[in-house]
């Protein structure tokens, strides 16, 4: 508080300050000496300036009063204008605030300088002000600044499931300074928009189309080529994996992506890959089979967790067991 009253003070030096007492001091004393002198004139004088003043201040009020209305048709041309152009809920507040702060100061300065006053010296005090503001506020100018940085590149949105500062859950809302996740256990984390906008982002609804990897691990022994038809027949009977046969052009459009999106390099993909069963490694107790395939965003986890659970119990039916750690123990004979 004192480096603020410190700064705000130094915006007039002392001469400044020095000057407007004498003139002030010179002003009163010329009326006192002009009351007694000539009271005729004195309140001839008196009068002029009252009427002056007053159409100063009509004039100010009325340049208020239209100032308030200009404002006020402003926020209303910006929010059909964003309405029309759907723009993010929070770069519309965001925008809108901005704008209506910024001219209603404006309007205040031109208002108070209506009446005769110097505003020099009232910008000089916005101005220290606003420097000693940021100077307490570092952090929350920083999250501010981080937050215009996700507004205006928008890694995410309201809705998208994020990985993000060690915290992953769904966006539930998009602030200024901070966003909130909503975790799967029920949470809602808050994470300053400085340290988000700054640091590593995992956008998994980034894209409409994601695909989804199983390990699968067969004993020794059994029919690869066999376990890979089992393993492909399972992925292929769901009819949420995608094949390469899928309509691109119907599958976008069912996914309601906007053409803006599709001319985004990497978002549109112009076929999709075939589910691929493949044998990735020879391991100790085991052989591992990698199965890929491709999915709609939404459908991701529970395609997943659905397959996951067929590989277990189907594949087993079919003679392909899984392996578990074990130890061959051979008995010798006692001679």
């Amino acid at each position: 508080m004192n480096t603020l009253l410190t700064i705000l003070l130094q915006a007039l030096t002392a001469e400044e300050i020095q000057a407007r007492q004498d003139s002030a001091r010179a002003n009163a004393m010329r009326m006192i000496e002009l009351a007694k002198e000539n009271p005729d004139t004195f309140w001839q004088e008196v009068g002029q300036s009252m009427l002056q003043f007053g159409i100063k201040v009509l004039a100010a009020l009325l340049i208020f009063a239209i100032g308030i209305l200009i404002i006020r048709w402003v926020q209303n041309i910006l929010k059909r204008s964003f309405a029309r152009r759907k723009t993010e809920p929070t770069i519309a507040s965001f925008v809108s605030s901005f704008v209506s702060i910024s001219m209603t100061i404006l309007l205040v300065v031109i208002s108070i300088s209506t009446l005769g006053v110097n505003t020099t010296s009232l910008a000089a005090l916005l101005a220290a002000g606003g420097m000693a503001i940021g100077m307490a506020l570092s952090g929350t100018v920083q999250n501010f600044a981080g937050g215009i940085m996700l507004l205006a590149f928008k890694p995410f949105k309201a809705g998208d499931f994020i990985e993000a500062q060690g915290v992953s859950g769904k966006v539930v809302e998009v602030n200024i300074t901070a966003t909130k996740i909503l975790t799967t256990d029920n949470k809602v984390v808050i994470l300053p928009n400085g340290a988000l906008s700054n640091g590593t982002i995992h956008n998994y609804n980034g894209r409409p189309l994601r695909r989804v990897e199983w390990s699968v691990s067969v004993s020794y022994g059994v029919d690869a080529a066999a376990c890979k038809e089992a393993i492909l027949a399972i992925v292929n009977s769901d009819k949420r994996v995608l094949q390469a046969k899928t309509n691109m052009k119907k599958l976008y459009k069912e996914l309601n992506i906007s053409n803006y999106q599709l001319s985004t390099v990497n978002y549109q993909m112009d076929a999709i890959p075939a589910p691929f069963v493949g044998l990735s490694s020879l391991n100790a107790n085991d052989i591992t089979f990698v199965v890929r395939a491709w999915v709609r965003a939404n459908d991701y986890w529970d395609v997943f967790f659905a397959l996951q659970e067929r590989f277990y119990t189907e594949l087993p039916q079919q003679g392909f067991t899984f392996a578990y750690p074990h130890m061959d123990v051979t008995m010798l004979p006692n001679e």
